[in-house]
């Protein structure tokens, strides 16, 4: 990718996340940013339909294997169920293009093996998205971490109480499923918290856990989750998820260390305070990040797109507004392909979480702690 061309991006599965994607790459569009949105699959024709409509495209699909016979496709978003990312992005590579897949990488750790092997194979890029890793809040903590400015640390939790209704998991066949959801509160709701826990925190060596499904009808997943933790760098924590927590709290990680505590709250640092002096306090969480914990993306997966002709919504915090942190590692992406390196989070790196919450479901069948590899 050559200074001053553009990558021209196809969006498959334009349901709940598509439009998020389909709004961060119009964004990095209208700002010059190397990025083109040109087309949408989905074999849900009225979907399509309305995402294109929405973004103005000609060229909308009815699945992802017309999409990738388009030459003129360079790079492909991922939005479909979860049990179909590896599959998905693996024909996007062998096709020759790149690949952007939304959490989790997919449902098993021999997809996301797969997926993988596809990559090396193919010699174009892949990227997961864990996108909270660029809020301004996040960045803060990890820097203030590799600075040692929180000394050793010696307990870490994160906590994902969210709520969902039972219609939630009834309007869609996948939804609460192993097959396709690949779990239920912990894979879906709260896989990016357990990335950005582990990211910060230094890597999970061991966990014991309980989940159960306590207040859904119809689904085969766990609608709570907890977790006791030990981390590679030796300290201990814990990891809760659910969506029986009404009506929705935003997502909380708490990291201490001999020198300094570091909070975060609905993607905002809530508080940060050391013991050299240095204190920060009393961000409130962001208005998006107490939507999703209420309601899912659906109740905001269209605010990107309606801000994409207001130029002066550009903003120094991303994350901020919902869509801004998917436009960051979007753009990491596009640099990742100009400058021929890995993205930030490769497959590799997108492969950790799904390990911890696969370690997680075993632990809960076993009765026994699982050590990870």
């Amino acid at each position: 990718m050559a200074a001053g061309e553009r990558l021209r991006f196809g969006i498959v599965g334009c349901g709940s996340i598509g439009p998020t994607h389909a709004g961060a790459v119009r964004q990095i569009e209208e700002r010059g940013g190397g990025a083109e949105l040109v087309a949408v699959a989905d074999p849900d024709a009225g979907k399509a339909r309305k995402l294109a409509g929405q973004f103005g495209l000609e060229k909308v699909y009815d699945g992802i294997e017309s999409m990738l016979r388009d030459s003129d496709i360079d790079a492909v978003c991922v939005c479909t169920p979860s049990g179909m990312h590896a599959d998905h992005a693996a024909a996007a590579l062998r096709a020759g293009k790149h690949a952007v897949v939304e959490k989790p990488m997919d449902v098993t750790l021999d997809a996301c093996d797969r997926l993988i092997a596809a990559e090396q194979d193919s010699g174009k890029k892949l990227a997961i998205i864990s996108q909270h890793r660029w809020d301004a809040a996040s960045q803060t903590v990890k820097q203030a971490i590799e600075e040692g400015k929180l000394g050793r640390i010696v307990y870490a939790d994160a906590t994902v109480k969210w709520w969902r209704t039972q219609e939630y998991y009834d309007s869609g066949d996948w939804r609460g499923t192993w097959a396709m959801d690949g779990g239920g509160a912990l894979i879906n709701q709260g896989v990016h918290t357990v990335d950005l826990l582990q990211w910060l925190a230094g890597g999970v060596q061991q966990l014991f856990a309980y989940t159960r499904t306590a207040a859904h009808e119809r689904i085969e997943v766990e609608d709570v989750a907890a977790a006791a933790l030990t981390f590679r760098n030796g300290a201990i924590g814990t990891l809760t998820a659910t969506t029986v927590a009404y009506p929705g709290f935003p997502v909380r990680i708490d990291i201490y260390g001999t020198d300094g505590s570091a909070v975060i709250e609905g993607d905002r640092l809530r508080s940060l305070v050391l013991k050299n002096g240095e204190s920060y306090e009393g961000e409130a969480a962001a208005v998006h990040a107490v939507s999703v914990a209420r309601g899912g993306t659906a109740s905001v997966k269209n605010e990107a797109a309606a801000r994409l002709d207001d130029k002066t919504t550009a903003s120094a915090d991303p994350g901020a507004v919902w869509g801004d942190a998917h436009r960051a590692q979007i753009e990491d992406f596009l640099a990742a392909v100009r400058d021929d390196r890995r993205p930030l989070i490769d497959g590799r790196e997108g492969r950790r979480p799904l390990e911890i919450i696969q370690a997680v479901y075993q632990s809960a069948r076993t009765g026994l702690p699982v050590t990870l590899g």
